[in-house]
């Protein structure tokens, strides 16, 4: 039998199969022959071949089966494209090999700075300090084990650190997660190649290079972050803690000089630096702003300064919690607990009557709910998952997409129709849980069964709640608006007809998930990346509303550090 290799940057004239489809429990010689089948070719014309990608397909759970791609060497390579030429299940391996844009000059001015060291920034500072231009990365929390101790400590003390925890600190919201590795984000360019050989490189499982649905996990995480920043060093970066921008500074650009697309009502503009919360003044003209989506003082300031800013659509509800056991037999029925399938997860959607749609976000497997706020006096939650996904039970967020329209109407309507309006919304949400639950940051919690019938809980059932500090068993009907009540209450018997016992009456439901996404977009150009009227400023990654997890905004950051470096190199 030949051997299997992991995922490589592998060279352009290798054959890509895709959809090889063998039995859950297939033996390894099985994967070989189904190449020598599938291709017409012996034993002795294989020469090398690796599996580039292994998902699966449970729709029906008592007869699985994993799907392969592999990249397959042969003595007959040419021969055998040009005999499948037609097949689409047979091509020529892509070059998936990132090649650097750029090279920073000699003579470097200005160093570019980085503000945010969450997955989008920290990929913008380790490619650029890649390519030479040793970036300045500005992160306002702390770094990754101190603010995992502060977060804990939180979670165990509810003593919230404003400026360390889930949101805010080195390796951002996505430290505290499940830690997924997968997105939909279209690609052409194998990025995301790039940032999982970063993450392998920097002493995250291998499998993430093939397995469908990779994640690593909160523990996992940190001791990666902390590589990669070491990486950044090592070629010159510098990255510094406990540093809030509270000012970027600009200087109007007449028409001549224009090079941003510029917006009717909207002054015209360039970086020329900004100020820490210390005082101390930084000279750039390149700023990358992967702030994240929490950052509400940063928005509010870019908004006073004239950045074109815009309200973007989000999501609210609550975090559903079931035992795992649930969710693997409802998704593997005799399957549940193989090994390769692992704890299984879920995503789902439903189209209510009343127009809105409810879908689940965020899906942890044997995982935990846990506090997310970021601002005192408001209660916020999100999930998380170890790299083993062994806790007890499942959760996931189950919410209602909301329009910008709908930040100024309902009781919790901001009472300003603006930009930053969608902020005013979140933070009356948040407010109503953290009173729902006590004013200790202990969260509203009621029981699914409770919850259709629109009564309070009183004690939990089976499913004990998972999110620390504590709980307050509660209605939840009063910490959304009515729509958003209706439009879950309509979904979970729906989900429930597609995972048996997901409308359990002894699941719980926790309050309030507002964070699923920014509630704004700093528009950039689609040439340069840049912001739509301020020349030299970068918005980035998820806070920008370019992004939506650990990959997606990985992916950002190459773009951003790529544009960053074009710039900087055109302008010497």
């Amino acid at each position: 039998m030949k051997n299997i290799t992991l995922p490589m940057l592998v060279s352009q004239r290798m054959i890509r199969l895709t959809n090889i489809k063998l039995a859950l429990d297939h033996q390894a010689h099985e994967l070989e022959q189904a190449i020598l089948t599938k291709l017409s070719i012996n034993a002795e014309q294989l020469i090398n071949y690796t599996v580039f990608k292994r998902g699966y397909d449970a729709r029906k759970k008592n007869s699985i089966f994993l799907i392969y791609t592999l990249d397959v060497e042969t003595n007959v390579n040419e021969e055998l494209l040009a005999t499948f030429n037609d097949d689409a299940q047979v091509k020529a391996t892509p070059d998936m090999a990132y090649k650097f844009v750029s090279q920073a000059p000699s003579n470097l001015k200005n160093r570019p700075v980085v503000i945010g060291m969450g997955p989008c920034g920290l990929f913008v500072g380790l490619v650029l300090a890649q390519m030479g231009f040793k970036p300045i990365i500005l992160e306002r929390g702390q770094e990754v084990r101190q603010r995992t101790k502060d977060t804990f400590g939180f979670w165990r003390k509810k003593i919230l650190n404003t400026e360390s925890n889930v949101q805010f600190g080195e390796g951002g919201a996505g430290t505290f997660s499940d830690g997924k590795l997968y997105s939909q984000v279209k690609d052409p360019k194998h990025y995301s190649r790039k940032v999982l050989h970063e993450f392998v490189d920097a002493g995250a499982p291998e499998e993430i290079l093939y397995v469908s649905k990779p994640h690593i996990g909160t523990f996992k995480l940190v001791t990666m972050v902390e590589q990669m920043r070491a990486k950044i060093f090592e070629l010159g970066g510098e990255v510094r803690f406990n540093q809030r921008v509270d000012n970027i500074h600009f200087t109007d650009v007449d028409g001549n000089e224009r090079t941003t697309q510029g917006i009717e009502g909207y002054q015209n503009k360039k970086v020329t630096g900004l100020t820490l919360s210390s005082g101390e003044h930084i000279e750039t003209n390149h700023i990358a702003l992967a702030i994240g989506h929490s950052a509400r003082d940063t928005f509010k300031m870019l908004f006073d300064e004239g950045v074109y800013i815009k309200a973007k659509p989000f999501s609210v509800g609550f975090r559903i919690e079931h035992e795992q056991s649930v969710i693997d037999e409802a998704r593997f029925g005799k399957n549940a607990g193989n090994e390769i399938l692992g704890a299984a997860d879920y995503k789902l959607v439903h189209h209510c009557k009343n127009g809105r749609s409810v879908y689940s976000f965020c899906m942890c497997p044997g995982g935990t709910v846990v506090a997310a706020a970021s601002e005192e006096g408001r209660l916020v939650t999100n999930g998380m998952s170890q790299y083993s996904r062994h806790e007890r039970n499942a959760n996931s967020a189950i919410v209602v997409g909301i329009e910008p329209e709908d930040f100024v109407t309902s009781e919790f309507a901001s009472t300003r129709d603006y930009v930053l309006a969608g902020i005013d919304f979140q933070r009356k949400l948040e407010e109503k849980a953290f009173k729902l639950g006590g004013e200790n940051y202990d969260a509203p919690v009621q029981l699914v069964g409770d919850f259709l019938a629109g009564r309070k809980s009183g004690e939990h059932g089976s499913v004990t709640p998972s999110y620390k500090p504590g709980v307050t068993y509660c209605d939840l009907s009063e910490t959304l608006p009515d729509y958003a009540i209706a439009a879950i209450r309509e979904a979970l018997p729906a989900f429930n007809k597609k995972i048996n016992g997901f409308s359990m009456s002894e699941a719980t439901l926790t309050a309030v998930e507002t964070r699923t996404s920014s509630p704004i977009q700093i528009t950039r150009d689609k040439e340069t990346l840049q912001s739509l009227n301020t020349q030299g400023l970068y918005p980035a990654g998820e806070g920008a509303g370019y992004a939506g997890g650990i990959l997606s905004a990985g992916i950002d950051g190459i773009k951003i550090a790529e544009a960053i470096a074009l710039s900087i190199t055109a302008e010497q």
